[in-house]
């Protein structure tokens, strides 16, 4: 009889566990490629559920990661996994991981960062409107005006029109949308500006030697996946060039750009996981909508800008 007792025990207690771990919310988290800058972002999110209250090492979460390296099919194949165990939400970084995650859920709240707004993503519907699961921080590309803008202020031509090189993906909504903003801001500040295509990371070597070629005066980092997955392989080349390197991406500036004005990557992750903890302690995304980054930041390399002899202005703030 005692050990009926002990197994029937055993058997209420495994149960207890197995229906408390069940009632356990799961975290997926899609990252499309890797990168040190857009991991920023994964360390912020997970931060700001942790301070709410919400980690695997506390037992409140649990976690479901995939990264894709790049691979597109791997991506999609993540996130319908992801859908297949019925995850509490999604989280995704940086768009190319948004955009996959809202064209195969629409019931599966997805919290976007590092992401830009909806309609520059292209998943807004007939009336306008952004999906209904979509949540999380965007960002529009109107920072990149004042990013853009520092270079005549900071760097002189070697002859003539100061000349500006950039690189673009156009099958990336936000770099497309950044280099018809970059084309209009260059002709208001008459700068000559070179634009050169590509396709993936790797094109970059060869791409970034051919815009070299064309003696420019300074290169812009626009807000591209291709760039951040490429950046050390850019500043190489533009360092031994004697190219000084500016960005829209504050996170790029501690990887050796110059200066940027630009989103905090890891105040962005970290916002974005504010929202995503409302919504695990409300259990419903009543009230909830995505947001504009709160924080941006005027930032600079002091090894760069010494580099190159750029005298940085007094409201920039140094970083490592």
């Amino acid at each position: 009889m005692k050990k009926l007792v002990q197994l029937l025990f055993a058997i209420v207690l495994f149960s207890s566990c197995n229906n408390a771990g069940k009632n356990v919310p799961v975290i997926a988290f899609a990252d499309a490629f890797e990168d040190n800058t857009i991991a920023q972002a994964k360390q912020g999110f997970f931060d700001a559920l942790q301070k709410n209250g919400y980690s695997e090492d506390q037992k409140t979460i649990s976690v479901i990661y995939r990264n894709a390296q790049g691979d597109i099919p791997k991506l999609a194949l993540s996130v319908k996994y992801f859908i297949s165990q019925k995850v509490t939400l999604i989280a995704t970084c940086p768009s190319l991981s948004t955009i996959t995650a809202i064209q195969n859920t629409k019931d599966i709240p997805v919290f976007m960062m590092v992401s830009p707004t909806p309609e520059l993503m292209k998943v807004v519907g007939d009336s306008g409107k952004a999906p209904t699961n979509l949540f999380g921080v965007a960002e529009t590309l109107g920072y990149i005006d004042t990013s853009f803008s520092l270079i005549p202020k900071l760097v002189k031509p070697k002859e003539g029109k100061l000349k500006v090189g950039m690189l673009f993906n156009q099958s990336e909504p936000q770099s497309a949308g950044a280099l018809k903003r970059i084309q209009q801001l260059a002709g208001q500040l008459d700068i000559e500006l070179v634009a050169l295509p590509v396709n993936s990371t790797a094109d970059v070597q060869l791409v970034t030697q051919s815009l070299l070629s064309k003696n420019i005066d300074a290169f812009f980092a626009n807000p591209d996946n291709t760039i951040f997955g490429s950046f050390e392989t850019i500043i190489k080349a533009c360092n031994k060039a004697q190219v000084p390197v500016f960005t829209s991406e504050a996170g790029l500036v501690s990887r050796g750009a110059v200066a940027a004005y630009g989103a905090d990557i890891y105040q962005w992750g970290y916002q974005a996981g504010e929202q995503a903890a409302v919504f695990l302690k409300n259990k419903s995304t009543s009230g909830l909508n995505w947001q504009m980054v709160k924080l941006r930041k005027r930032v600079y390399n002091p090894a760069a800008a010494k580099q190159f002899n750029i005298a940085i202005p007094d409201n920039f703030e140094a970083v490592k």
